[in-house]
């Protein structure tokens, strides 16, 4: 096995990625930052570096748009969204953000996880929301009534994360709780709608991909942990997504070179070994292809 799991970025190291390096990003938030934040877009968008490259983070985030649009992207999925509509990431997902329109307005938040969950059942607590899980559906959009029930919720959160040292966790913990209980009705019911036997094996094979990509490179390993032939396997995909399985399993190691290129200090070379290129030269027309530069120009430029 490989030994190359991607640093996962605190809330603090997020800065060096979405910030202008220029810009003393450091004194724009406070203390609890890496616990609990929230801001207004508007307040912060001119200064972020879009299109965000793919990084993975440690806390749980939500966007809520209030006008404007933007697109983002959920591991191998990318979503636009509108008004009224959240786009929420689980930790450890990797995301990138692509673009927010110049009049987007409305809250970017971060939490950590125990934040939510504590004094309650986890893993409970978690599955009552699909949205925060790693293969849901991230969006919910909402109706313009719930609306100002959530804005005035968001404001609360902001007035005290607002007290620096002095927030107290327990109102956060009780207003994000009450933010979740709102929306919930505004979930789509695709999950009680009947997925198809293809759809289900794409979505464990996406699942399996996020999980073994650095440590498995053929479509027969990942037909092996669902009990299915490479060419079932294939079949599924392509009927669910119009890509084979190996076209998926290139954008996963794409997105994970990405993510080493941008997030770490590891030479290229080692980055295209962590991702089954042991050819150095292999890799270089992999990524080329894929992206259009080179593995050095992506990190140096890109």
């Amino acid at each position: 096995m490989k030994n190359a799991v991607v640093p996962i970025l605190n809330p603090f190291e997020m800065g060096k990625i979405h910030f202008d390096a220029k810009l003393a990003w450091q004194t724009l938030f406070t203390p609890t930052h890496h616990y609990f934040h929230i801001n207004r877009l508007e307040e912060y968008k001119d200064m972020m570096n879009f299109p965000l490259p793919p990084h993975r983070k440690m806390v749980f985030d939500f966007v809520f748009l209030t006008n404007g649009t933007s697109v983002r992207s959920k591991g191998l999925d990318h979503y636009e969204f509108g008004a009224n509509t959240f786009f929420f990431l689980p930790a450890y997902q990797i995301t990138t953000h692509k673009s927010m329109s110049a009049e987007a307005k409305g809250y970017y938040c971060h939490f950590d996880s125990e934040l939510l969950t504590k004094n309650f059942q986890a893993r409970e607590l978690l599955e009552e929301y699909s949205f925060l899980h790693f293969l849901g559906n991230p969006l919910v959009t909402i109706d313009a009534e719930t609306t100002q029930t959530i804005l005035f919720i968001l404001r609360r959160l902001e007035k005290e994360y607002k007290k620096n040292e002095k927030v107290d966790f327990g109102i956060v913990q009780g207003y994000l709780l009450a933010l979740l209980a709102e929306i919930k009705p505004f979930v789509k019911t695709e999950r009680k709608v009947k997925i198809n036997a293809a759809s289900q094996i794409t979505e464990k094979y996406k699942s399996a991909l996020a999980q073994y990509s650095y440590e498995k490179q053929k479509i027969r390993d990942y037909a092996d942990i669902l009990s299915v032939t490479p060419n079932h396997l294939n079949k599924c995909v392509k009927a669910t997504t119009g890509k084979s399985a190996h076209e998926l399993l290139d954008d996963m190691l794409l997105l994970e070179a990405k993510v080493m290129l941008k997030q770490t200090g590891l030479s290229i070379a080692e980055i295209a070994f962590r991702i089954g290129k042991n050819d150095l030269s292999d890799f270089g027309r992999f990524f080329k292809q894929k992206t259009g530069f080179t593995p050095g120009e992506y990190r140096k430029y890109e």
